[in-house]
């Protein structure tokens, strides 16, 4: 049976009850329905615990898809006792986590709006984001990158997200940033993450509802990967 996954209706949905479907032989945890991102597309799966009644939560580490990615698996910690299928419980997030991966996430969308370029690479922490780019030339001035950025983001443009079909998407190849990461297709759908209209390319990822949520940010350290590949970072001012 497969997993619902409540995160891609309501991202900011942080817990839900769930009944265990299984265990697997890797002690990951199934549940009918979850809350936790698992990872993918550069964001890492989320995190929190399993709360129990008359039991002792069972705290997980990460969510990872099953073989066949119709299952997510819930990551416990190595030494967490194990609920029992059919067992019913409450999956709550490490929601500061959880949304700081969602501002970083929408933060790197307005990033290769600033930077138009071919994405090779990239990658969501909950300290701070990276996007490599494919860059024949100059880059651009890190205080020209963050100032632009940060008009972006004061700009509070709304976050929404809408589906197409995967011929839809194969009709239409520019809408793909991505150059090494493929789009989430195989369903017969594709979501696409459009912020306002500057900006509109397929996600599987979490996001906030606006981008004045992700906060003022600052350029990291800005590196050479090779002979066209760009490496720029992005932090939260708050935690400079």
């Amino acid at each position: 049976m497969p997993t619902e996954l409540l995160f891609r209706n309501d991202a900011y949905l942080s817990e839900t009850e769930a009944t265990v479907l299984g265990i697997n032989d890797r002690r990951g945890i199934i549940l009918d329905r979850t809350v936790f991102f698992a990872t993918g597309g550069g964001q890492p799966g989320d995190s929190g615990s399993f709360l129990r009644p008359g039991a002792d939560p069972v705290t997980i580490a990460t969510a990872v898809y099953g073989d066949d990615k119709s299952e997510v698996v819930h990551v416990p910690r190595e030494t967490e006792a194990l609920p029992e299928p059919g067992e019913r419980l409450k999956a709550a997030l490490d929601w500061e986590r959880r949304h700081r991966h969602m501002r970083i996430h929408t933060a790197l969308h307005l990033l290769s709006v600033v930077l138009p370029y071919p994405v090779t690479g990239g990658q969501i922490r909950a300290d701070e984001g990276r996007l490599d780019f494919d860059i024949d030339g100059d880059v651009p001035p890190k205080e020209e990158i963050e100032e632009r950025l940060n008009a972006l983001v004061a700009a509070d443009y709304p976050v929404t997200d809408e589906w197409i079909s995967d011929e839809e998407l194969l009709a239409n190849p520019d809408l793909v940033k991505t150059m090494k990461v493929k789009p989430p297709m195989g369903s017969g759908s594709v979501r696409l993450v459009r912020i306002a209209d500057i900006d509109l390319q397929p996600c599987g990822g979490t996001h906030v509802r606006s981008t004045g949520e992700i906060g003022p940010l600052v350029i990291g350290k800005m590196e050479s990967k090779g002979r066209q590949n760009r490496r720029v970072r992005i932090r939260f001012a708050e935690d400079a």
